[in-house]
């Protein structure tokens, strides 16, 4: 019977009942694993970030233990408050920059980037197993990874032991057909498929995307697709390897890592959904949740305190560049705050050396460091009572960007840029014809 992308690198990684994992006992001594098992499985990298790694690190000391089972990729991150706007984040900031020191363990401090990103960047290969205290750990399914959010207690034991246990989940086949329009782009594929199919729709399933649509996009545009899959409730979100995939590693200098992964001829699917890719329009997701989406037209003209470009799902250099070729030589609208930040110190550069950001500061932008900013709420862009926000972010529940009396609509880049001069929802279209 064939096999999807989890059942094979579950599979892959699976520890026969009873083996311990050792440094020298390699992943891939496998079990045949298929949806609904459960099995213990070696882990390839582990990660925490400055809201869950405090509690993480607490797990693991109650565990007895002194020793993280592989250091150089046990990776903590500074992202969520960088810098920290108060003491009691900055004693946060020092458990774990004391943990890495003590360990060995990476550390990515503040100014480096938001996790997902960097991950991306640097630590995760096709055929691996991530595990983070984040529940967007998923993006890296986009390198053909199995990448998943897990509570701090399992990631404190993936630390400590090298494995953790999963149950094997069902897998939906998302195939993406077709080319968008001008001034769609695959936040707006994805949103559609989220207001499909609801925001519980696939809790505890992997998303496999494939199709035409998917093939053709970049790698900085499949990590879109994959960083929103658990807006459905997905324990993950794939997409097969291919060239594409080889050229980001090579720029990475990881070109030895790539592998082929995909799924087998006969996988066996749970359910099947096909999506024309070229009937999609700009679409916004509405307050208070990621499924609760409409098209542009049906909210335009709404007024914006703040549009916030960004974020580990649209916060990498080519959604700065939609942004900039549509911001440049305009100016936002005097009424309307515009917060960027890019998704990593290597984006920020590559934007300095383009040109973009000086684009985007002389239309009035405001930018913060490389991190999460005003994302969750934390620091750096807390909305106000009865203000509105459109932002490149992947949630948009109540009091996710600190104020539970605000309110936040969720786009694509194009589309807050286009907004943020408009002073208003508006569509990218009337300026990319």
């Amino acid at each position: 019977m064939g096999k999807t992308i989890s059942e094979k690198i579950l599979s892959a990684h699976s520890l026969p009942s009873g083996r311990r994992r050792t440094c020298q006992l390699p992943i891939g001594i496998g079990v045949d694993a298929y949806a609904g098992d459960l099995v213990v499985a070696g882990i390839d990298v582990a990660m925490v970030q400055d809201g869950t790694g405090p509690l993480t690190i607490q797990e693991f000391q109650k565990l007895g233990k002194s020793k993280v089972f592989n250091p150089s990729r046990t990776v903590l991150f500074l992202d969520h408050a960088a810098p920290s706007p108060r003491k009691e984040l900055s004693n946060a900031h020092s458990i774990l920059r004391n943990f890495a020191s003590q360990t060995g363990s990476k550390l990515c401090d503040v100014g480096s980037g938001v996790c997902h990103q960097i991950l991306a960047e640097n630590y995760v290969n096709p055929g691996e197993i991530l595990i983070g205290a984040d529940s967007h750990t998923c993006t890296a399914g986009a390198l053909g990874a199995f990448a998943t959010g897990m509570g701090s207690t399992d990631v404190a034991v993936g630390i400590a032991l090298g494995k953790t246990w999963f149950k094997v989940p069902q897998t939906f086949r998302v195939n993406f057909e077709g080319k968008l329009a001008k001034g769609v782009y695959p936040k707006d594929l994805i949103l559609r498929f989220i207001g499909k199919i609801g925001a519980d729709g696939a809790t505890y399933k992997a998303l496999e995307f494939t199709g035409e649509t998917v093939e053709k996009m970049s790698m900085a545009e499949r990590f879109t697709l994959t960083n929103m899959s658990v807006e459905a409730g997905a324990k993950t979100g794939l997409i097969a390897t291919d060239a594409k995939t080889e050229k980001f590693l090579r720029q990475q200098g990881r070109g030895r890592k790539f592998r082929i992964i995909k799924p087998d001829k006969d996988a066996i699917y749970e359910k099947n959904f096909e999506v024309d890719a070229s009937d999609v329009a700009p679409l916004i997701a509405a307050p208070h949740s990621a499924d609760n989406v409409k098209t542009v037209e049906e909210v335009a003209g709404k007024k914006l305190d703040q549009v916030f470009i960004g974020t580990c799902t649209n916060g990498r250099f080519e959604d700065l560049q939609i942004t900039a070729k549509i911001l440049k030589g305009r100016k936002k609208h005097p009424n309307t705050r515009l917060i960027i930040s890019p998704a990593s110190r290597a984006v920020y550069l590559q934007a300095l050396k383009k040109g973009i950001i000086e684009i985007l500061v002389s239309a009035g932008a405001t930018i913060f460091p490389p991190g999460c900013a005003a994302c969750g709420g934390v620091h750096g862009g807390i909305l106000g009572d009865g203000e509105v926000c459109l932002s490149t972010q992947n949630r948009n529940f109540k009091g996710r960007m600190g104020n539970p009396d605000a309110e936040i609509y969720l786009s694509s880049p194009a589309t807050a840029a286009i907004s943020a001069i408009k002073g208003k929802i508006a569509d990218p279209r009337e300026v990319l014809k």
